[in-house]
């Protein structure tokens, strides 16, 4: 069955795993910095993304939706700053969010009640990524210096980890 919430959900899932490869090369890039921590951040949040297009490819399972797991595009490996990341990491979210948003719309103008609900969890979900992605920017534009942001997130906690019991199954399980 094709209605447009189907193909923006697959559509979605190659969003989410594109976020997860970007996800890495930031992580590396902080690595490579010598900043452990973000780069420890960076490679949790790239598991996170990973297991929600997990959680997706499960949905479509589930409902016996055809659907083809999409390619990536080329992620951005190189950085002057260490907010140039930040500042991607937040726009990226902000885009998942509007992305998110069209597919409430979709599932609720489609009227597919299962479609609504599956896809309240992420639109929960986007508030703490966008809130969590914000933080780390502004902590890092208020910094003295590097060391600041590093102590910082190994002192704070941002987020919840991608660890939310009322989270959707994942095909083959969340990493």
């Amino acid at each position: 069955m094709t209605t447009s919430f189907n193909a923006l959900l697959s559509t979605q899932i190659g969003n989410e795993f594109a976020a997860s490869q970007q996800y890495i090369a930031v992580a590396t890039w902080f690595a490579n910095q010598d900043l452990p921590q973000l780069a420890r951040y960076f490679y949790r949040q790239s598991v996170e993304e990973r297991n929600h297009a997990m959680m997706m490819v499960q949905y479509m399972l589930d409902r016996d939706i055809t659907f083809s797991i999409p390619g990536v595009p080329t992620v951005r490996n190189d950085f002057s700053s260490v907010t140039e990341p930040l500042a991607l990491a937040l726009e990226q979210e902000k885009e998942v969010t509007r992305d998110i948003e069209a597919l409430f719309r979709a599932a609720r103008g489609e009227d597919d009640a299962l479609g609504e609900q599956f896809i309240l969890w992420f639109l929960k979900e986007q508030v703490e990524e966008v809130a969590s992605m914000t933080t780390l920017l502004n902590i890092a534009e208020r910094a003295d210096n590097l060391f600041d942001i590093e102590n910082f997130i190994a002192r704070e906690t941002i987020g919840d980890g991608g660890r939310d019991s009322s989270a959707p199954a994942a095909a083959g399980g969340a990493l």
